[in-house]
């Protein structure tokens, strides 16, 4: 893992998007009888009328769409998001924020927070996990997590609450009442980034902070593995071609949404922090090799889950088309002498000018 810091503009040698289409199913076929992709160096890690905007949580929104097989979040206002929401997805999740944390050396957050905030908001909270820690390190402080799926755990600290929330439509916080703003992961799911954040701006106390964490669909190496025509190539371009058909982009980074919709919204002192994530334990440093044998523990605890929705639902391929790329990528992902891949992540974090 290297990092990137920036108090203006990212790094000039962060992710571009893929200019070639999608690779047929014939093309993954023919990898798959290729004895060189045998995966060897295995990771030893492995093994009918809308409710209010903000609500507690009821039966309408437990009624989950199934697709096949595999839950996802209701049919809900215009809220529209990719991944499954199961307890198979919830458990990758996890490991992300697992590996997130050992990424940003243990910091839940960059902005320079002080101790005696009274509100912390997370919006997209997913899981809890990251709300709870940051409920559990801030324990005098009121901690709200929201999100579109009431997948959150019932036991948490006392200081923490979750909501049912479409962060795409207007907020229901109170102006001026939150002293730090929390956003993780939320691309391909925001039409309008714009809006989000003005309405993050909105929700911020003056001199309050927001910060976004989002990462590049992309895979790619510094040393030429990640070739073209790999799955690991192939895999951000089921997202980027996914999130043109929703409306809803995936290349933040490549387009540097966060740091201009700050900018545009009226945030100021915006900081960058771009790192670069490796996959799987290829690297020779203990901490990087840790951290890349969480992400393909990640992505080995639930591959389909990330890739159905996009693929099968919004590009038209068969169940069995989804198999036969995941078994390739699988099959990339295991071999660590032959393929070195990893992916960018970049916090932005900014203030709102203080009265």
């Amino acid at each position: 893992m290297t990092s990137e810091r920036d108090s203006a503009s990212p790094t000039t040698d962060a992710p571009t998007a893929p200019t070639q289409p999608l690779h047929s199913v014939q093309h993954w076929e023919q990898l798959a009888e290729d004895p060189e992709e045998g995966g060897v160096d295995v990771d030893s890690a492995l093994g009918s009328n809308p409710p209010e905007s903000t609500e507690s949580l009821t039966s309408s929104i437990l009624q989950y769409r199934t697709i096949n097989g595999r839950t996802f979040h209701s049919e809900r206002g215009n809220a529209q998001y990719w991944a499954s929401n199961d307890e198979k997805q919830n458990e990758s999740m996890d490991i992300v924020h697992h590996f997130l944390s050992l990424v940003f050396d243990g910091k839940l957050y960059l902005a320079p927070l002080e101790k005696d905030i009274q509100k912390v908001v997370d919006i997209g909270t997913g899981t809890g996990i990251w709300a709870i820690d940051f409920a559990d390190e801030f324990p005098n402080t009121e901690v709200v997590g929201t999100d579109i799926s009431p997948i959150q755990p019932s036991w948490i600290p006392p200081n923490l609450k979750f909501e049912i929330d479409d962060c795409s439509q207007e907020w229901t916080f109170e102006p001026n009442s939150v002293d730090f703003l929390h956003m993780r992961f939320l691309y391909g799911s925001i039409k309008d980034w714009s809006f989000l954040i003005n309405q993050a701006y909105k929700t911020c106390k003056p001199g309050g902070w927001a910060e976004s964490l989002e990462a590049s669909a992309m895979m790619q190496s510094d040393d030429g593995t990640v070739t073209e025509d790999s799955a690991m190539h192939e895999w951000g371009k089921f997202f980027i071609e996914g999130g043109k058909k929703m409306g809803q982009t995936f290349t933040i980074l490549e387009d540097d949404v966060q740091r201009k919709c700050m900018e545009e919204a009226g945030f100021i002192n915006i900081h960058i922090d771009n790192r670069k994530v490796p996959i799987s334990g290829w690297p020779k440093d203990p901490k990087n090799k840790e951290i890349g044998q969480f992400v393909h523990a990640a992505l080995e605890q639930d591959l389909d889950g990330y890739i159905l929705y996009m693929a099968n639902q919004l590009l038209g391929w068969t169940m069995d088309e989804v198999g036969v790329y995941c078994a390739q990528l699988r099959r990339e992902l295991r071999n660590n002498k032959k393929y070195h891949p990893f992916y960018w992540v970049r916090k932005v974090y900014g203030q709102k000018p203080e009265v």
